[in-house]
């Protein structure tokens, strides 16, 4: 078989070290000549950010951080980085902040260090995303990718347990969505395989014993490996239906991802066997279903859209306008009524393995 492929692999300096975030912030700022900071952080990050603060010689913190990055909060962050003449953002946070970060970077150019404290992987990629009336918009932009990612697991230890999986499972849908999503290729592929290696291994680990550094040393690495092999990829049928999810009904980011992923995987895994082996065997699993179904018991996994906010009678808009978005080179064909069992099947935490071809063939 002859192998031809096209992949662009994006610019960006990564710095990984356990208890190096603060030091790595204030030399990156150094070598960059910045001299006006906009600090991006929501609460949860106040010490960290506090202590970056000392060491700048002008900044200014904004504080705004809601989910899905509502356009009027990036309107806000825009003006002050504008008022404020920003030339550096520091972003230290989850997605929600690395997203209004990269909303303020894509129509200033600022560029951005990120310090991420879960495992979102929005850090490592050149997509945004921004929702106004109901509707999350999303796009590719080299402005918007950070210059450099500061990873420090010792800044994801204060996660609960059940946002820790909840968000590491939001980055393995990365890895699982890259494997056939429209511009996968033999290189992110490997990526993916090796990130749901780590990440499975290190949210395990994070559950066996939250006070051990190394499972959160491990799920971020996996969630770096993630990012890097989704930026190549694209955004298949499982990231398509979250963001209409997430931007008409408001739904909670990670959760959602956590508990749509095994019916996609359901759905799809059958109809590329390359793919489903790959995931079977990062798995260490007989298929990539069963490797991920165990993998979201021994993580308590939240299981139904009902149980995060959805309600029934949404399920015919948002089948809908997932519709409209999915992309055409899912691997196995799709109608309307492929949707709106997707989502009847996450809405009620019905067994995944239903909507597979052989479990139940349209």
């Amino acid at each position: 078989m002859m192998l031809g492929f096209v992949h662009e692999t994006l610019g960006q300096r990564v710095r990984f070290g356990t208890g190096t975030a603060r030091e790595a912030v204030r030399e990156e700022i150094g070598l960059r000549g910045a001299h006006r900071v906009l600090v991006v952080s929501g609460n949860r990050e106040t010490g960290l950010t506090d202590d970056v603060a000392k060491g700048l010689a002008d900044s200014i913190r904004f504080s705004e951080i809601v989910q899905h990055v509502p356009i009027a909060s990036a309107e806000r962050a825009r003006k002050v980085a504008s008022e404020f003449s920003a030339d550096l953002i520091v972003c230290i946070g989850g997605g929600s902040t690395t997203g209004l970060a990269k909303a303020v970077a894509l129509t200033t150019g600022i560029p951005i260090v990120a310090v991420p404290t879960t495992f979102a992987g929005s850090e490592a990629t050149n997509v945004w995303g921004l929702t106004e009336a109901s509707r999350k918009a999303t796009g590719v932009d080299p402005r918007v990718l950070p210059s450099v990612v500061i990873y420090d697991a010792e800044l994801t230890m204060s996660l609960p347990v059940d946002l820790a999986a909840s968000s590491g499972l939001n980055a393995l849908a990365h890895c699982v969505d890259s494997l056939w999503a429209p511009r996968t290729d033999p290189i992110n592929q490997a990526l993916a395989v090796e990130g749901i290696r780590a990440l499975s291994s290190g949210l395990r680990g994070i559950v066996a014993d939250p006070t051990a550094v190394g499972g959160y040393e491990s799920a971020l690495f996996g969630t770096y490996l993630s990012a890097v092999a989704f930026a190549s990829s694209g955004s298949g049928m499982h990231h398509k239906i979250c963001h209409v999810l997430g931007g008409t009904f408001n739904l909670p980011h990670a959760p959602t991802h956590a508990i749509v992923l095994p019916y996609v995987t359901a759905f799809n895994a059958e109809a590329v066997p390359v793919a489903n082996a790959r995931l079977a065997a990062a798995f260490g699993s007989l298929d990539g279903l069963s490797g991920l179904e165990a993998l979201r018991t021994d993580l308590s996994a939240p299981r139904s859209l009902a149980s995060i906010g959805l309600k029934e009678s949404d399920i015919p808009h948002a089948a809908e306008l997932c519709l409209a978005a999915i992309p055409r080179s899912n691997p196995r064909p799709f109608g309307l009524a492929d949707v709106e069992r997707i989502l009847t099947a996450a809405w009620a935490g019905s067994p995944a393995v239903e909507l597979s071809e052989k479990g139940n063939a349209p």
